[in-house]
């Protein structure tokens, strides 16, 4: 079978690896896995192949980080696992990973695709000297590019890649998975569910202004709903503290709760809430390579938390942030401007607390569908397949 390597550093991740393993019976498929790979993975047919990388040798927290990118972070003596395959697949522009799979291809002669989620087009002038490098390795070398979306793949066209290296390929997640638990019926109370990292650009902040909105009737009538639920905030990050202090100070203490929820346990608890909100704000500059321009340029990419809760058949409230519009096109998900915490509240008050907690919505088949870890499945498949296929001669 045609072998492949997914290089994701230390990124490597449980929600994004489904699909690969969905093809074991076509494609042999391994990763490499470091020792400070930052998610914990489940059981599955797909191969860790265990590396070093600089990163393991350095101090943990802030200060290694800094030196990693100092010193340019890289995989050490992964060489046997390069010259294995036969399709090594990593992701974006200027990531270190992609650019050392660019560095070695003229040596192991394997076809190089690369992931690309970033939409915006940061091109040489909003990246720093390093991410310069990265990127230009990347782009002379790579086969094919495999955008998430339509949003990500214009962006590809504006860093120089042409049309034929580019194939839209959304990522897939265990649809049946989250449709299969069935939603809670004895709940009394709602439950709002506020997942992703806790860093500014999630807007964690803006979930409980609009909660806070929402009890106290500030530009919007007070919510009798409102006053007996319960704010999720799922994640874990270097927010939380001031998360925490923010919903003290506005009286929600009691009504907010942050906490981390194994990926596995996510289904069960989109199974109880009563809607999801994404409220994802662009971001520019948060931090500083210490050589160069701010290099921390964003807007939400994709958001699987998205597709999962369409699954769920979990009320949607999310921001136009990025790829969002994209990710939610043809649903009936209710959208608001990034930081319009007052668009929020009227839209959990005109949408879930308008009915019994944990009520279930219906998203079109044919969107949950393209999000299932078995349609990215054929994606990948098919793109592997014309890749090997031109390579043949």
């Amino acid at each position: 079978m045609p072998r492949v390597l997914i290089v994701r550093g230390h990124l490597v991740n449980p929600w994004e690896l489904g699909p690969w393993a969905a093809l074991s019976d076509e494609f042999e498929v391994s990763y490499l896995l470091t020792q400070s790979n930052r998610f914990g993975l489940p059981a599955s047919p797909l191969t860790p192949v265990r590396v070093r990388a600089l990163r393991d040798l350095l101090p943990k927290g802030r200060l290694g980080e800094v030196a990693s990118a100092l010193v340019r972070d890289r995989y050490l003596g992964a060489d046997e696992a390069f010259a294995w395959a036969d399709i090594v697949h990593a992701e974006e522009l200027s990531f270190w990973f992609a650019a050392q799979a660019a560095n070695l291809k003229p040596r192991h002669h394997f076809r190089l695709v690369q992931t690309a989620w970033e939409t915006l087009p940061l091109l040489d002038t909003y990246r720093n000297r390093n991410a310069r490098i990265n990127r230009r390795q990347v782009l002379e070398q790579t086969d094919l590019f495999l955008p998430a979306t339509e949003r990500a793949a214009e962006a590809l066209r504006f860093e120089g890649v042409s049309p034929d290296r580019i194939r839209v390929c959304p990522p897939g997640v265990d649809v049946d998975r989250f449709r299969s638990v069935p939603s809670a019926r004895d709940l009394v109370e709602h439950v709002i569910v506020s997942p992703g990292r806790l860093v500014w650009e999630k807007g964690h902040q803006d979930v409980i202004r609009a909660f806070a909105a929402l009890r106290q009737g500030i530009g919007i009538s007070a919510s009798e709903a409102a006053r007996s639920a319960r704010l999720l905030i799922v994640g874990s990050g270097p927010e939380e503290p001031r998360l925490l202090a923010y919903a003290s100070e506005l009286g929600l203490g009691q009504a907010v709760e942050i906490r981390s929820v194994p990926y596995e346990e996510m289904p069960a608890l989109f199974a109880r809430a009563s809607a999801m909100v994404l409220a994802s704000l662009p971001l520019a500059g948060d931090s500083y390579h210490p050589l160069g321009v701010p290099r921390v340029f964003w807007e939400e990419q994709f958001g699987m938390v998205l597709a999962e809760a369409m699954s769920a058949g979990l009320t949607i409230v999310a921001t136009t942030s990025g790829a969002i519009p994209e990710v939610v096109s043809g649903t009936e998900a209710q959208l608001v401007a990034p930081g319009d915490w007052l668009g929020i509240a009227r839209a959990l008050a005109s949408g879930a607390f308008s009915r019994p907690p944990a009520e279930r919505v219906s998203y079109p088949s044919a969107v949950v569908e393209r999000f299932s870890t078995q349609a990215a499945a054929r994606r990948l498949a098919g793109a592997y397949a014309d890749l090997l296929s031109a390579a043949a001669p």
